[in-house]
């Protein structure tokens, strides 16, 4: 696809309530809501609120993917670790998503194993709703692993990919 269409309609709420448990993804009706699901797989040192181990209120993000730095989390600074959609839901709106029934915009928001990852919260705003072609990780380190997840989940999803990420994946490719 040469670029990114613009569709309207674009709504958070489109692809379910944030972080939802009711889907059929990776740890999909488990109790525990996604968010929480990703923050457990992907923090060291965790501290949970309660006994059912379902909310992380503190651990550590050990080499932020994004930024190579290591970040503590804290449940009342939460928006420090974010979990960012590596293909963006606004991105995969405008890529075909929004002619996909709610159930797949639901567990495609929700795919702990191929589009979701705990990052720090700065650079995940930095990234926005960008694929490759107009974002990569100040980390170089992981700009390959990040551009084949992105891959990945383009295929697995079957969403395009725009000229300037194919043209930004081929630039990183030969790094790799």
């Amino acid at each position: 696809m040469a670029a990114r269409p613009k569709v309207a309609g674009y709504q958070r709420d489109r692809f379910g309530g944030a972080w939802s448990d009711s889907h059929d993804g990776l740890g999909g009706h488990n109790g525990c809501d996604t968010r929480n699901d990703v923050l457990a797989a992907q923090l060291k040192n965790l501290k949970y609120r309660g006994k059912s181990q379902c909310v992380v209120i503190a651990g550590t993000l050990v080499a932020d993917p994004y930024t190579g730095k290591t970040i503590e989390f804290r449940k009342a600074k939460a928006t420090e670790v974010q979990i960012d959609h590596i293909y963006p839901l606004s991105r995969a709106w405008d890529m075909g998503a929004s002619k996909w029934p709610q159930q797949r915009r639901v567990d495609f928001a929700n795919d702990e194993a191929d589009n979701l990852l705990a990052v720090g919260g700065s650079a995940n705003m930095s990234k926005g709703d960008s694929g490759p072609g107009e974002w990569l990780p100040i980390n170089r380190k992981y700009s390959c692993t990040y551009v084949l997840r992105y891959l990945q989940a383009a295929r697995k999803w079957s969403l395009p990919i725009t000229a300037a990420d194919r043209d930004s994946v081929k630039a990183i490719n030969r790094t790799c």
